[in-house]
This record gives structure tokens, C-alpha cells and sequence, in this order.
């Protein structure tokens, strides 16, 4: 008998898609329904995310999901939706969206961070949360939304999966894996922080009730049983933040790394507890919830953004900047051309990504080319570099080595960037699946239906999505890169060089 299908509904900042799956021990069977675009966008006064055109998108795609489960005779049992974090929006008693959605990248919270701590010191925050601190966090999003005024009619703040999961059965429910990321949640007992709320004066009626990973929120509404031809479909919350469904889907060795590959890359390990200590704030790193009671210690650092932004001005000048010509280009040059710190401020949202990266490699005393195969291994190298620092930091902090480094998600397709990172690091490099993210959205749902095991659908990924192995090569260029990469992030950082 066909092991039931299910259907996830994968969202990043930006882009989302569905995916339909099944699981059984022989076979996973994976099927992309849809892929939909939903950029953010200047509106009453802030940037804000498209949500209809999501909710569209969202729609399409699982009535292209019905579809091929109609072809295949077998009728789709559940859907679920994963998300970036942080964001949020606030709907009125009867579940409707009082505003659009801020994007993280809006500057409204930048100030924030700072007026938090006239009333509550850096490390409460932490030693109550565990969250490492970032401008867009939920917790200054919000004390900014406050600041503002706060619209009459809300009555409940949705992470935007659950708004998800809201239009698409009712529920106003929450989940831990996303809720964590807001730096409002308690991060020993799982429940929203009263210290934080109280000493902030953020409102904690608004907060939803987190229930966990693998819960199901209901029946899919009729209307939408109807029109999207998934009749007696159920909406099962997954691990709701991308990242933990990522790590989910990820078939992870005993003392491995992960690194979740994307627009942002999330460089960390798995653990079955959080770390609070000095060392680990001062490290600014994060202990965000995973599936199953454990903790995904990580850090965030700033990914494929450069590199996307970059050609899409190469593109929009255009150049030939299409992604096969700049790293098969990049491969073919020798050595290194040159470092930049990837998590400087200063390449969070720049007018001109190309300038800002060419300003500072003039501004460390290195040449700063125009060329876009020339600047793209400088991105790649610095991210390589970069994933080899925080992985030193996570042995120190954690006391325990990392034997091997396993990357997934859509970055996990850059050879280029496994092999730099195979380099950086001298550690082994094991790279996909590139769909890890939807894997463990769909595994999450198809233990909820009783059909595997999280360890047995794990091992069920890992067989049948082999990983690509790079080992690491020395050579005197990486030397040479990483120490100048060293003493770059050390004047970021503030410490002597």
C-alpha cells in the first residue's frame, strides 16, 4: 500500500514553494508543486511583506498539490507550513490581518536594542531566552510596534507560519521551533518570558499558545477542501521555523556540524540542551528550539545574500552574471583574491551591495576589482572562512570537537563553496539534500500521522538522498586567507589584532 502524501509549504524571505511528499522505509517519494515570489515592498511607511500575494501563492500551490495527488491516486492527508523567523503580524478576534507584515529589513527596530537595556540588562535577556542578539529580533520588532502604536483591533501576534496555518484551518496556536527565535520565550520552561514582558511593557495578552511540532491544528477549511481539491485534508503543524524542519530533514552524524545554506546560513550543532554561560553570550550565540526537546545551537551568519544581491546588479547592468558562468569562473582562478567580513553591518541592506564590497576590500589594503567572477570567489572564500570561525567558537564554547561539517538546503549546490568550505575549515564536508528544509516539514507531519519514527525517517533520508562528500585540501593560499580573514573579523569585533 502507497504510504499517504503530504504537503509542505516552504517559505523564505522572499520565496516560497510547495512540496508533496511521502514517506516509507523503501521509498521517499518528493515532488515540488509551486514555486511563488512575494518580495517586500514600501508601504505605510515601512517595508512590508506582500501577504495576499503569499496567501495566493500558498493557495496555487496546494491546488497543485491536490492535483498530483488526484494523478497519483493518492489523496493528500495533511499540510504544514515553515517559515523564516522573526516575523510576525496581528489579527482581530475574528482571525483577519489588521496590517501587513514588517519585514525584518525595515530599519524601525534598529534603536530598539539599546532602549532595552535601560530597562533590563543584556545578560537577563539572554540568561532568560537563550537568544542571541540581532536588531531585527521579534522582541525589538515589537517594542518598536509598540513605540508606534499598536493597531485597536488586534488581539493575537501570529509568527507568520501560523498565520499561515490560520488561513488555512482558524488556528491561532503557535510553535516553539519559531517562537524562539522572537527572544521572548523562557528558555527553560517553553513558555512565553514573563520577566521580559513585564520589564519591557510588551503586551503578553497578544501571545499565542505554543503548541508543539507535530500537532494537528484541525481540519483544512471546507471551502478550501473544495477549491483546492484536498478533501479530508487535516493542517498538522512541522517544526514551524525553516531552519528547525531543515535540521529535521537532516540525516546528522554524531559530533557533526550543520549548516542550513541559504539567504541566511545557520551554522551549528544539535544539542539536547542550551548554553547560557558568559562565554556564549559574549559570543553572541543562540540556542533556538529543535524538534524532539532538543536545541539547535547556532549562529547566523549572512549567507548567499551578498552574492544574490550583487547579481541581481550585475544582471540589472547587464552582465553575464548567471550562477554556473560566475563559479565555474571563480574555480578556475588561482589562490584567493581577497576576504571581507560577510556579517559586517554594512552589508545588511546597502543601496549598492557591489560598492560596499569593493569599499571594503579597499579599506582592509586589498585590490578591489570590478570583475564579477573576481568578486564572487571573494564572497565565496569569505563565507568559507567565516563558517570556519564560528565552527572554532562552537568547539570552544561547547568543549567538544566537530569531526565533519553537513551542509543542506539550496546552498548546498554551491561545489564551490563546499570544497572553500572543506578548505577553511580541514574538516570533511558532507553537502545535501538540497530539499532538507521540506524533508523535515514532510517528516514531521508523517510522524504525526503514525506512519515512521523522527530516527527512522531520518535514516529513511539519508538513504535515499545520498550526500556529496568534499575533503579538505591544504595549501599556503588558505593560510594566507584565513589570516587575513582573522584579523578583519577581530576589528569588527573590537578585540586587538
Amino acid at each position: 500500500m502507497a504510504a499517504p502524501l503530504h504537503a509542505a509549504v516552504d517559505l523564505g524571505a522572499g520565496s516560497g514553494r510547495v512540496l508533496v511528499g511521502g514517506f516509507s522505509p523503501d521509498q521517499i517519494t518528493f515532488e515540488e508543486a509551486h514555486r511563488f515570489a512575494y518580495a517586500p515592498r514600501q508601504r505605510g511607511g515601512c517595508l512590508r511583506w506582500d501577504f495576499d500575494r503569499l496567501l495566493s501563492g500558498m493557495r496555487d500551490g496546494l491546488r497543485q498539490a491536490g492535483a498530483i495527488g488526484a494523478r497519483e491516486q493518492r489523496p493528500l492527508r495533511s499540510v504544514g507550513v515553515d517559515s523564516w523567523g522573526v516575523d510576525y503580524g496581528l489579527v482581530d478576534d475574528d482571525g483577519r490581518l489588521v496590517e501587513e507584515p514588517v519585514c525584518y529589513r525595515d530599519g524601525r527596530s534598529a534603536p530598539m536594542m539599546e532602549r532595552a537595556f535601560r530597562h533590563i540588562d543584556r545578560e537577563t535577556i539572554f540568561r532568560e531566552t537563550g537568544i542571541q542578539f540581532l536588531p531585527f529580533n521579534t522582541i525589538f520588532q515589537l517594542m518598536a510596534h509598540v513605540n508606534d502604536g499598536l493597531p485597536p483591533a488586534a488581539t493575537r501576534l501570529l509568527m507568520v507560519p501560523d498565520l499561515c496555518h490560520n488561513a488555512l484551518c482558524g488556528s491561532t496556536c503557535g510553535e516553539p521551533t519559531n517562537a524562539s527565535t522572537t527572544q521572548l520565550l523562557d528558555v527553560v520552561s517553553g513558555d512565553w518570558d514573563a520577566v521580559i514582558f513585564e520589564r519591557l511593557r510588551l503586551p503578553r495578552v497578544l501571545m499565542a499558545p505554543l503548541r508543539p511540532a507535530g500537532t494537528s491544528l484541525g481540519a483544512l477549511r471546507a471551502d478550501l477542501q473544495r477549491d483546492l481539491l484536498l478533501p479530508g485534508a487535516s493542517v498538522i503543524q512541522p517544526a514551524t521555523h525553516d531552519t528547525a524542519s531543515a535540521v529535521a530533514g537532516t540525516p546528522l552524524r554524531a559530533s557533526w556540524a550543520f549548516i542550513s545554506s541559504g539567504t541566511w546560513s545557520l551554522v551549528g550543532v544539535e544539542r539536547t540542551a542550551p548554553l547560557l554561560d558568559a562565554a556564549v553570550l559574549a559570543a553572541n550565540f543562540t540556542n533556538e528550539r529543535g524538534v524532539d526537546g532538543t536545541f539547535r545551537f547556532l549562529k547566523n551568519v549572512a549567507g548567499l545574500w551578498i552574492l544574490d544581491c550583487c547579481t541581481r546588479e550585475w544582471q540589472s547592468a547587464g552582465v553575464d552574471a548567471s550562477l554556473p558562468r560566475l563559479l565555474e569562473g571563480a574555480a578556475a582562478l588561482q589562490g584567493t583574491r581577497g576576504v571581507v567580513d560577510p556579517d559586517a553591518p554594512r552589508f545588511f541592506n546597502p543601496p549598492s551591495m557591489v560598492d560596499e564590497l569593493r569599499a571594503a576590500l579597499l579599506e582592509t589594503d586589498q585590490e578591489s576589482p570590478a570583475d564579477p567572477i573576481v568578486l564572487t570567489k571573494v564572497i565565496l572564500d569569505s563565507l568559507a572562512c567565516r563558517y570556519a570561525s564560528v565552527t572554532r567558537t562552537i568547539e570552544r564554547l561547547t568543549c567538544s570537537r566537530i569531526e565533519g561539517i553537513h551542509i543542506v538546503g539550496g546552498g548546498s549546490r554551491n561545489d564551490y563553496l563546499n570544497q572553500a568550505t572543506a578548505n577553511a575549515t580541514g574538516r570533511p564536508v558532507l553537502a545535501g539534500p538540497v530539499e532538507a528544509t521540506g524533508l523535515g516539514n514532510l517528516l514531521i507531519q508523517a510522524v504525526s500521522c503514525g506512519v515512521t519514527t523522527l530516527a527512522d525517517g531520518r535514516e529513511w533520508i539519508g538513504r535515499s538522498f545520498a550526500a556529496r562528500r568534499f575533503d579538505p585540501v591544504e595549501s599556503a593560499a588558505w593560510t594566507t586567507a584565513a589570516k587575513r580573514y582573522d584579523a578583519i573579523e577581530r576589528t569588527r569585533e573590537g578585540s586587538p589584532t
